[in-house]
């Protein structure tokens, strides 16, 4: 590829069209440079991503409770 004067490059339509995005992220790694699509929506992307992992809010906040109780009881 080549880097026009304003800074520019330009990805082969058969990439574009496999991404399906109009939209990019790049990152400077130091020694190279990585370019992924950027979906339309990102924060509907991560939606339920995470879930089952670690404690839900609840758990947390019973957590939480339990700890400050602890310490108050230690004053």
């Amino acid at each position: 590829m080549t880097i026009s004067r304003n800074g520019q490059v330009s990805i082969p339509a058969e990439t574009r069209a496999r991404w399906n995005t109009r939209h990019v992220v790049v990152v400077d790694l130091g020694d190279r440079v990585v370019m992924r699509p950027l979906v339309d929506d990102p924060a509907g992307d991560l939606e339920g991503k995470y879930r089952g992992r670690g404690p839900n809010t609840d758990q947390t906040r019973r957590a939480a409770r339990a700890a400050d109780s602890a310490r108050e009881r230690t004053r």
